[in-house]
């Protein structure tokens, strides 16, 4: 049974201040490996040295352990405390041509190109990282314990949920605006009943096996 929210440990900034006075921390995560349809999306996250305000700082996780309604809320708050932010995105043609971990690292560069400020250190979430223009660790759930990645965590479920919801009004029927494009059994229903869009992912096993049949 998982522990209960108030006993997780919550995400600091032991690693950001591991990196020693006058260093630029980015945090990096992204979203969307998963789904069936939408681009993956990152986000690069630079927090000031003392952190953020203890009530914002205290709500922040994974963005899996926070509920839909407090991303919206963290979100815009991460935005207006944090000294840099920067959301990036691979497409769907992206995604079909380099296979999803690499567009994955080529979203997460493109965060941490985006930022306008130099990190001396890019903290990664994952066991991978990209290649970046400056060091960079992977750091195994990194969106649970270091907390610049925890909010590019929120950022990035934020902005590609919008995205999607976007999508989702221009393609009725397959339930993004709930789904997020992710392989649910609505989403699957609708994607034999409708078909692809051009927003599926070709080189995904559902999408290519109907693609194959029709």
């Amino acid at each position: 049974m998982p522990a209960p929210r108030s006993a997780r440990p919550r995400p600091d900034l032991s690693l950001e201040r591991a990196a020693g006075p006058g260093a630029i921390v980015c945090g990096i995560d992204e979203v969307g490996r998963g789904p069936l349809a939408g681009p993956v999306t990152a986000a690069a996250v630079v927090l000031p040295p003392d952190g953020l305000p203890e009530p914002l700082a205290a709500r922040i996780h994974d963005s899996k352990q926070v509920t839909p309604a407090m991303r919206e809320e963290l979100a815009p708050a991460i935005l207006e405390h944090a000294l840099a932010v920067c959301v990036a995105s691979a497409s769907v043609a992206e995604i079909d041509e380099l296979n999803i971990l690499h567009a994955a690292m080529l979203a997460m560069r493109r965060a941490c190109d985006g930022l306008g400020v130099a990190p001396t250190l890019a903290l990664v979430d994952g066991n991978r990282a990209p290649t970046l223009p400056c060091p960079a660790r992977a750091v195994v759930k990194g969106d649970a314990t270091c907390l610049s990645i925890a909010a590019a965590s929120i950022v990035a479920k934020v902005e590609r949920d919008r995205v999607m919801r976007e999508l989702a009004a221009a393609f009725p029927g397959y339930g993004w605006e709930r789904n997020a494009g992710y392989p649910t059994a609505d989403h699957r229903a609708a994607l034999l009943r409708l078909g692809p869009t051009p927003h599926h992912r070709r080189s995904f096993g559902p999408v290519k096996a109907l693609l194959a049949t029709a």
